[in-house]
């Protein structure tokens, strides 16, 4: 009913993406003793999951569309990937502090970039003016119908080849991936990691409706909405979801853990899933932690 109701459809997503997404694999093992489940997702086309819902909202396009977006760096890079893909020209403005190696990236891959403002709020007011012209389109990072349903299509496969699994934890910044996540792992539990002071879930959340939040992370470029999106708040608000804050420092070291143990050199907003869960904030026997992204120039600590 709330299908309906939202228009996202996941299993629709996904057999309209499979010609061109890949279908990332599962790590079965076993950390501190413990066994879990690694969604490697940051092998993604483009390096994140944000392929999934850039390339959905694209293929619902109109083929004379102009598509624009603003973005923190991943949905521009993997808007810019979906483009390339297809052959259809894309506009991706990013704030001023996106990290370079994703603006690079960006147009390494044949989109028109614009910086615009200091932060993804100024960025987007910008991007969604320069949209409201005729012929052009404005994909939202995570407020979007077609972006949720194909960010769903990660749990979808997580369902499908790990049916075992108890519980499906994401990163979370302005919520399409979380309620994707809702809407496609069924019974189990979907648990939302934010970084404190990058909050905007968990805020909207508490609030009983979408607030303004502080974005101060150093997983700021990827998880940096300073608020909750209309319709993610619409489905997890509707959902039994978890939602937990985890620390900078916290972050950091699962980063590094996932570097040492894995050699995943994964983003720090990656990491989240896993700060999570060695923090003791993921229920379930045997949850599947989503590594979303590595898109960032770092080296271990």
């Amino acid at each position: 009913m709330l299908q309906a109701c939202t228009g996202v459809d996941v299993a629709l997503a996904a057999e309209r993406i499979r010609p061109y997404a890949r279908r990332t694999p599962l790590l079965h093992t076993r950390i501190d003793g413990r066994p879990v489940v690694l969604k490697l997702e940051y092998l993604q086309l483009s390096g994140s999951f944000k392929l999934r819902g850039a390339l959905n909202g694209l293929l619902t396009s109109a083929p004379d569309e102009h598509v624009v977006a603003a973005s923190g760096g991943n949905h521009g890079l993997g808007l810019a990937a979906a483009a390339a893909l297809v052959s259809r020209p894309v506009t991706v403005f990013v704030p001023t502090t996106a990290p370079e190696a994703k603006a690079r990236r960006i147009e390494q891959l044949g989109a028109r970039l614009v910086r615009r403002g200091t932060t993804f709020a100024q960025a987007a007011a910008a991007a969604a003016e320069f949209a409201d012209q005729p012929g052009h389109r404005f994909l939202h990072a995570y407020d979007s119908p077609d972006v949720v349903a194909g960010q769903g299509t990660v749990a979808a496969e997580v369902v499908a080849d790990a049916p075992e699994v108890d519980a499906v934890v994401v990163a979370a910044g302005g919520g399409g991936l979380a309620a994707g996540t809702a809407l496609a792992a069924g019974p189990r539990h979907t648990v939302a990691v934010e970084p404190r002071h990058c909050q905007s879930v968990h805020d909207g959340l508490a609030a009983g409706h979408p607030v303004d939040s502080t974005v101060d992370s150093v997983a700021a470029s990827a998880l940096g909405a300073s608020r909750l999106g209309e319709l993610p708040f619409a489905i997890l608000s509707s959902h039994d979801v978890r939602c937990t804050l985890v620390s900078d420092e916290q972050l950091l070291t699962a980063r590094d853990r996932l570097w040492e143990e894995f050699r995943i050199a994964a983003e720090p907003a990656a990491a989240a899933p896993l700060a999570a869960w060695l923090a003791g904030l993921v229920p379930g026997r045997l949850p599947c932690l989503v590594v979303c992204g590595a898109n960032a120039d770092w080296t271990p600590a």
